[in-house]
């Protein structure tokens, strides 16, 4: 059996809060190991602790620390989606201020007011004229099968607005955005 699983394309310190509490408030299961800036271990390595995740769905973090090029993130996120132990039922594909990418066209974003847009956001949560997140870990997605990407601002911050003080609700919305469109049932 497919284990069902959400990625993260952020990863650092920030972030793997906001992760954390967002992957407990949908009742998930988060691998905080996945976490870092960059991503610190390999996909296969993501592959195997997802494996031994007691429930799904399994939260898990790839990063490239800005890295433009396929860095480490990207390298384990293109394993995870090909992995046939697993079956990614979405992407939430976080903005950032990095140049030179060519980003990926959205599905739909969160806001840092926690509406759902169906344009990209930028770092802050504040909503583009255009469908692309320019981030550095989401070129990859450009290459593969697109699963169901929701875009986001900066998780854990968002000027406030995802603030892990009061329960990281923009990155929890993705989630359970992610949850409603795949039909996935506890």
């Amino acid at each position: 059996m497919k284990r069902k699983v959400i990625l993260v394309t952020d990863g650092d310190r920030a972030a793997q809060r906001a992760v954390e509490i967002a992957a407990k408030n949908i009742g998930g299961r988060c691998i905080s190991r996945s976490a870092g800036n960059p991503t610190p271990l390999t996909g296969a390595e993501i592959v195997e602790y997802i494996k031994q995740a007691k429930y799904d769905p399994v939260v898990v973090m790839v990063d490239d620390r800005g890295d433009t090029n396929k860095g480490s993130g990207e390298e384990a996120m293109e394993y995870i989606l090909k992995s046939p132990d697993v079956d990614v039922l979405g992407v939430i594909a976080v903005a950032s201020n990095t140049n030179g990418v060519m980003g990926i066209k959205i599905d739909c974003s969160i806001d840092q007011n926690g509406n759902l847009v169906n344009r990209a956001v930028d770092k802050h949560g504040i909503v583009k004229e255009d469908k692309i997140i320019k981030g550095d870990t989401v070129d990859i997605l450009n290459d593969i099968k697109k699963p169901f990407i929701v875009g986001v601002g900066d998780p854990g911050k968002m000027d406030g607005f995802d603030d892990c003080e009061i329960g990281a609700p923009i990155i929890t919305k993705a989630m359970d955005e992610i949850l409603k469109r795949s039909n996935f049932k506890k």
